[in-house]
């Protein structure tokens, strides 16, 4: 398994040659509809570091990250927000956060709009956004736990 990511370039001051939106970019605004029907935007969590992954439910790696970002997302600091944004038609995704225990925002990109707005190129991949919504890093793969908890603190 190949695993893909890079740390925050200001602190290396390395050039970021990875796929996707860059780092110390300002990250796009969206909306999507939540689970429940609701219009979530990015714009809703300003102030906040947010923790934005891209996944499916047919994707393996997806599935193992999704048991560590509910960990994550139980030990809930208030000053982070976890959006998961699925690629799946809604009928395969409510089963799948039901059995899972999903408890964090899960948000439908079912026409690839956000997806492709992000430069998302496999999945899972993840963008660490500030509190002023620069986009600080990105990881592609499924994130450990401890390095998920690493980059949420790294921001600032």
């Amino acid at each position: 398994m190949t695993f893909l990511h890079t740390p925050n370039n200001d602190a290396l001051g390395k050039v970021d040659r990875l796929p996707g939106l860059k780092i110390n970019s300002q990250a796009p605004e969206f909306t999507l509809k939540d689970m429940n029907g609701k219009a979530v935007s990015l714009s809703d969590f300003k102030g906040k570091k947010v923790i934005l992954n891209f996944w499916a439910t047919w994707c393996p790696p997806c599935k193992m990250e999704m048991k560590d970002f509910q960990t994550y997302f139980s030990g809930k600091d208030e000053d982070v927000a976890l959006l998961a944004i699925n690629i799946d038609p809604k009928s395969n995704v409510s089963g799948y956060i039901d059995k899972m225990g999903i408890e964090f925002p899960v948000l439908l990109d079912e026409k690839d709009q956000v997806n492709e707005q992000y430069k998302v190129i496999t999945i899972p991949t993840t963008y660490f956004i500030d509190k002023n919504g620069i986009i600080k890093d990105k990881y592609f793969s499924a994130i450990p736990l401890e390095l998920l908890r690493e980059k949420v603190a790294g921001m600032e």
